[in-house]
């Protein structure tokens, strides 16, 4: 590695913290399609994090940090850019490099963006110390074109200038290895103040000399900005930033710049820039000085300010830095072969895709145990942050963890009890070690629920206490918090009415009145009439239902019967009055008095007649739903399917409404409420019409590109639904429940290390030709029956968790290509609450 000789620099970051459309590198592809043909020839000695492409979801508002970081690392090295980079680096060619940072988060969009603080900027000095371009604006550079690489555990971009920046990574901590032109002097900027968002708010930095070390920290904002909400690329904003801007979270950093004594300061020094009122190259540099104590600039701009320094040239080895980048790669290939699949017969591209997506849902939340602040320094529990956002994640992430790593699952479950015990009520949507927006209401409830249904014989011995579990969903669904815009529910007037009235009056707490409509769809309660009005809450009911199943699994017999009746509510909002395109019946924002509010059912949908119509967080939010429309969040009650099929007419009449719901464009596959909509074909008896809507789905808006994301990754939400629809398998969220549609690939393994079980899913009849967006009449695909272990199931709809993945085996789905004769489930339709599919738990 001769490159490595000359100007080579290596700097130890320990973070303390607790439309251009952009084409795939040519040569990271390739590099993953020899890959892929080398586990084909040679499945012994496969490398897991070969087959990752971690520039998938880079572009197209995917919001993917590609960045270098362990399985739910705190740190994620990656370089910063311009323009929309919530995540700090974008594909986008045409925008420009600020510097690299140590701390980023994955899947959050907001306008500024995530992190980003303590930037490092390589420079070209030929002038010297003095003459050094510092300041953000002043040391832009666009990357060389084709030098982006980055895997798990790595990430590399060379700038335009030929220096290469490389990083790798452990939990809290990383290696940066910088490679200068030969000829030339090393010199590094190092910002204080700097962060995506613009929000610092004092601080301080140190340089020690001797040491070689640069020590650094301060506070910075949780700053609200807008959100993106772009109802046609399916962007829906779940974001960094996305809580209040009044708290603050404290962040520090340490530079080691002597590589364990093979490398030595040259020049040093502090630098301030400002863009008025300084000397020519806008920035003030002090040469020796070691210390800035700054305040927070109360009138214009982020005063900016860090350190310039540079380093001697030297010949040293890379050998640390290739030490942890294998250590990564280890960490990333024990979490990679949870899952094996046969590789000569899997279709590349389902390849690509699937270990892509398995990488991303072990990306985040980050693993911040020991690195807590506030009210949880020094806490004996987990502590995770960046979960972003419960509302988000229940649905298709924390199910899919679920299936093989109860450990993770259980730490994280941990996690949010602690947050009920420290706070009062379970954290909903961190970031920063700081209480974010709440988007439905508390959806930990079904996140820890999930976990208690399908480990609570193992909770002990993984650390979890179930009646301390118990009630911190009780204390979600009972008692409102002061403040209920970041945690917890509008409990007191949703258990009042049934459902959250619409402009209510509320005398206990405070929030944003709106989102009434998909609030009480999302969590349930008692229906009483009274004089206030009421909106459409419905993501309060199904939070109901999952603590009514913990209830039923701890023998709670009053409480069992109590949160059936929330589990209802979400009917309490379906105004069966309402007609849109020839359907009748809609969910719908109510006054507390039981009227209705009307909003036409279109509203929000990608097809709005209104593009400015505000359907987020926004105070003008009048639709009374949450990033969709009343078409979509009307299908929304999967613990009770059948009775939604019934309120709107029976199987035949869902049926059409479901079909018209696609052909009109009402679908946002961006959006969580939408991930659902393509199985609901199997609650009314026709699972052939779900397969083919899967299809449609995966191949029209997923691919192995930057731009391969319909939106906002959202902590791994979007990777997720992508992979259990090429498992061929979906959850029911809360239960042990799991349907049945049609994989992708002819056999996978799922590997439970911790129950010490595998499970194989082969299909019986695979045909590679079906694996594209519309399958070709006579092409096996479409389920003919389901065998578990050698046992025939009687449905070939669904089955449990319990069944097969607690006790490993085989699960054969065997598929025919006469698609009519196997239009139905066979003996049973997947569960419903009112059909008393859920009076019992395993």
């Amino acid at each position: 590695m001769a490159v490595l000789r000359r100007s080579f620099v290596v700097l130890s970051a320990a973070s303390l913290l607790g439309l251009v459309r952009a084409q795939p590198s040519p040569v990271v592809q390739e590099r993953i399609s020899a890959a892929i043909a080398s586990a084909a020839a040679d499945p012994g000695s496969v490398d897991y994090t070969s087959l990752v492409n971690v520039f998938i979801g880079t572009d197209n508002y995917g919001d993917v940090c590609p960045g270098a970081s362990v399985p739910f690392g705190m740190a994620k090295f990656s370089t910063d850019l311009t323009g929309y980079a919530p995540a700090g680096y974008v594909a986008d060619p045409t925008q420009m490099i600020r510097g690299l940072s140590p701390m980023h988060d994955s899947g959050t969009g907001s306008s500024s963006g995530t992190y980003g603080n303590f930037e490092i900027m390589p420079l070209l000095c030929p002038d010297g110390f003095e003459t050094c371009t510092v300041r953000l604006d002043d040391r832009l550079r666009y990357r060389k074109n084709n030098t982006d690489e980055a895997y798990p555990g790595y990430f590399a971009q060379t700038l335009d200038n030929d220096i290469k920046m490389e990083a790798t990574s452990t939990r809290r901590a990383g290696l940066e290895r910088f490679t200068f032109p030969d000829g030339s002097k090393p010199y590094f900027t190092l910002d204080l103040a700097n962060d995506l968002p613009q929000s610092f708010a004092g601080g301080s930095l140190d340089i020690d000399p001797e040491k070689g070390r640069i020590t650094m920290g301060g506070l910075w904002g949780s700053r609200h900005v807008r959100v993106i909400f772009a109802r046609l690329s399916g962007s829906d904003g779940g974001c960094f930033s996305f809580g209040p801007g009044a708290f603050h979270y404290q962040a520090f950093a340490c530079y080691d710049l002597l590589n364990g004594g093979t490398q030595k300061l040259d020049e040093y020094g502090v630098w301030t820039g400002e863009t008025f009122g300084l000397d020519f190259w806008g920035d003030a540099k002090g040469l020796w000085q070691t210390n800035l104590n700054l305040s927070v600039d109360l009138i214009g701009d982020v005063y900016q300010s860090g350190a310039l320094f540079s380093n001697a040239e030297t010949e040293v080895g890379g050998a640390a830095f290739e030490e942890i980048e294998a250590a990564s790669k280890a960490l990333w290939n024990e979490r990679l072969s949870t899952i094996t699949i046969d590789f000569a017969n899997t279709e590349p591209n389902v390849t690509e895709l699937l270990y892509s997506s398995w990488y991303r849902s072990n990306l985040t939340p980050n693993n911040a145990t020991h690195e807590t602040q506030g009210p949880y320094a020094n806490t004996t529990h987990y502590y995770f942050d960046s979960l972003y956002c419960s509302w988000d994640t229940f649905r298709t992430f924390y199910p899919l963890m679920a299936l093989h790593s109860p450990v993770h699952y259980a730490q994280i479950v941990d996690n949010y009890i602690d947050g009920y015990l420290k706070q009062g009520w379970m954290p909903e949507c961190r970031a920063n070690n700081l209480p974010g927006w709440t988007q439905g209401g508390s959806s930990g409830d079904v996140i820890v629920g999930h976990f208690a249904m399908l480990y609570h014989n193992e909770a002990e011995e993984l650390g979890v206490d179930l009646e301390q579990l118990y009630a911190a969903m009780g204390q979600d669904s009972t008692l409102n918090p002061p403040e209920w815009n970041i945690w917890g529910r509008q409990s007191n007037v949703y258990n009042q009415y049934g459902y959250v009235p619409f402009a209510g009056l509320d005398t206990k707490s405070t929030g944003r009145m709106t989102r009434e409509g998909s609030r009480t769809l999302e969590v349930t309660v008692l229906f009483i009439y009274g004089i206030a009005r009421a909106e459409c809450r419905t993501q309060y009911a199904y939070e109901d239902f999952a603590i009514r199943q913990v209830a039923l699994l701890l023998n709670k017999t009053e409480d069992v019967e109590v949160y059936t009746n929330k589990s209802y509510f979400y009917q309490n909002v379906f105004d069966p009055t309402v007609t849109s395109d020839g359907f009748t019946g809609f969910s719908q924002k109510r006054y507390s008095n039981g009227t209705f509010y009307y909003t036409d059912p279109i509203d929000c949908s990608p097809v709005d007649p209104n593009p400015n119509r505000e359907c987020s967080l926004q105070d003008d939010n009048v639709v009374g739903f949450y990033e969709s429309s009343s078409w979509e969040y009307s299908f929304f009650a999967p613990h009770d399917m059948a009775s939604v099929v019934e309120m709107m007419g029976g199987n035949d009449t869902f049926i059409a409404r479901l079909d018209h719901f696609f052909n009109a464009s009402y679908f946002n596959v961006g959006n969580e409420p939408s991930f659902n909509t393509p199985i609901d074909y199997l609650y009314a008896n026709a699972p052939t019409r779900s397969v083919d809507h899967v299809h449609d789905v995966v191949f029209s808006y997923f691919d192995i590109t930057p731009a391969g994301l319909p939106g906002n990754d959202d902590q791994a939400a979007m990777a997720t639904v992508l992979v259990w629809h090429l498992l061929g398998l979906y959850p029911v969220p809360g239960s042990s429940e799991i349907l049945v549609v049609s994989p992708f690939l002819p056999t996978y393994t799922i590997h439970n290390r911790y129950l010490n079980v595998s499970t194989t899913v082969t299909v019986k009849g695979f045909d590679p030709a079906s694996v594209q967006q519309y399958i070709p009449e006579g092409v096996a695909a479409y389920v003919q029956n389901v065998t578990i272990n050698g046992v025939t199931s009687p449905s070939r709809c669904h089955f449990d968790f319990y069944d097969i993945f607690r006790t490993g085996g085989e699960l054969i789905i065997e598929v025919t290509a006469d698609k009519d004769s196997v239009n139905d489930c066979g003996a049973s339709l997947p569960k419903s609450l009112s059909t008393g599919g859920f009076d019992t738990v395993r």
